[in-house]
């Protein structure tokens, strides 16, 4: 049984082997970047802090993408999903048309997630997390899914924090 905490979040069980462990920090992960982009409005998904551009908007295009090229690209050696043809890293933060609907933006974020999990339990049954990605860097190596999966962890709590400081400025909703 998952415990969820008050904000919706699943815990990450606190006495389970490697696998369950990896994947339940994820997924506190992901959900806490859910919480804190959740019911903010089209002005909210843009705001920003500071002379940043980041937005809660731009992030959740951005952890899409990163969803994509770490699971489908480089972990299965699938084509990349042609809403990111063309689209440099830069592009990610600034405000788009997506963000004129905080549903869609969260749809688009959500489907990335959610094929991430399939790709994850394909990879996971057919080799474990030790199983090498199809992408190889140009020294040679090669990450594993274990590697993956602690460096999405790694993205999301990075991002996160700035979730954090974004939100705060939009409705002074804060926690964690």
């Amino acid at each position: 049984m998952v415990d969820i905490d008050e904000e919706g979040r699943p815990e990450p069980p606190l006495a389970e082997d490697e696998v369950p462990t990896l994947l339940g920090f994820l997924d506190y992960q992901r959900a806490t970047l859910a919480w804190k982009c959740g019911g903010v409005d089209t002005a909210g998904l843009r705001a920003t802090v500071g002379v940043s551009e980041m937005s809660l908007g731009g992030l959740l295009r951005h952890l899409a993408r990163v969803e994509d090229i770490w699971f489908a690209q480089r972990l299965r050696g699938e084509k990349p999903d042609p809403r990111w043809a063309g689209n440099d890293w830069a592009a990610e933060w600034a405000p788009s048309e997506l963000d004129e609907d905080p549903k869609a933006l969260v749809a688009l974020w959500q489907s990335a997630v959610d094929r991430s999990r399939e790709l994850t339990e394909q990879a996971l049954a057919e080799g474990g997390l030790s199983q090498p990605g199809a992408h190889t860097w140009p020294d040679g190596g090669t990450p594993s899914l274990r590697w993956i999966v602690c460096h999405m962890i790694e993205e999301y709590a990075r991002h996160n924090g700035h979730a954090d400081l974004i939100r705060e400025t939009v409705d002074g909703l804060t926690g964690e």
